[in-house]
């Protein structure tokens, strides 16, 4: 007598075959990973809108570019610059046009309108871009939790040592060095214990590197 093995059917395909499970779950992996990869750009744009979002502030660096108007000017616009005490930028040709509360879309559109309402430029094409470091403060050396601590206004030199974790038993307390752009200020923290008035207000992008002591 002959013995018929049973057939099974995909029921997404009516297919006959003798694993429709296996084929099934490797259909549904397929389109979990068509799901994802669609789902990755819309998680940059999102990142990238909120990061367009945010709120400028005193000491954000930023990096300005124009288009729409002569090559040759390009290069007198186009640049870093950093918003400064008072909340501005200062331009060439324009002058100081107000960043900080503003968004980084904000600013483009006011600094586009200022070169506009002045005649300088008919048609100018203002981009602005806060890079990633300049948000943050890198603290190093002699500290117990090396780390980049996010930048608030009234973030110090030694609140920012603190936020890495404190100094080392090695550290040497007295020569901590504050990096900004090519300046390098020395600053003895055990005078500041000593007189907090005397503590360093840091800015975005700054680095703060603790000796070690040798005794």
């Amino acid at each position: 007598m002959t013995t018929k093995r049973a057939v099974t059917r995909d029921p997404l395909h009516g297919k006959a075959g003798p694993f429709p499970g296996f084929v099934r779950a490797l259909r549904v992996a397929r389109l979990a990973a068509f799901a994802l990869a669609g789902l990755f750009p819309l998680l940059g744009l999102v990142e990238s809108a909120s990061a367009q979002d945010a709120r400028l502030r005193e000491g954000d660096q930023l990096e300005i570019r124009i288009g729409g108007v002569p090559s040759e000017e390009i290069m007198q616009i186009a640049g870093s610059y950093t918003v400064d005490g008072q909340g501005f930028v200062n331009l060439p040709h324009v002058g100081k046009i107000k960043a900080v509360g503003t968004s980084q879309s904000e600013l483009q559109t006011a600094i586009e309108n200022a070169y506009r309402s002045q005649q300088i430029y008919t048609n100018p094409q203002i981009t602005v871009t806060v890079p990633n470091m300049a948000r943050f403060v890198n603290v190093g050396g002699a500290v117990r939790s090396p780390t980049r601590v996010p930048f608030t206004a009234d973030l110090t030199v030694l609140g920012a040592i603190t936020a890495a974790g404190g100094f080392t038993d090695y550290a040497d307390q007295g020569k901590v060095k504050l990096l900004r752009g090519g300046e390098v200020t020395v600053i003895n923290i055990k005078d500041v214990r000593k007189n907090p008035d005397k503590d360093v207000k840091v800015k975005p992008g700054d680095k703060i590197e603790v000796s070690q002591s040798f005794f």
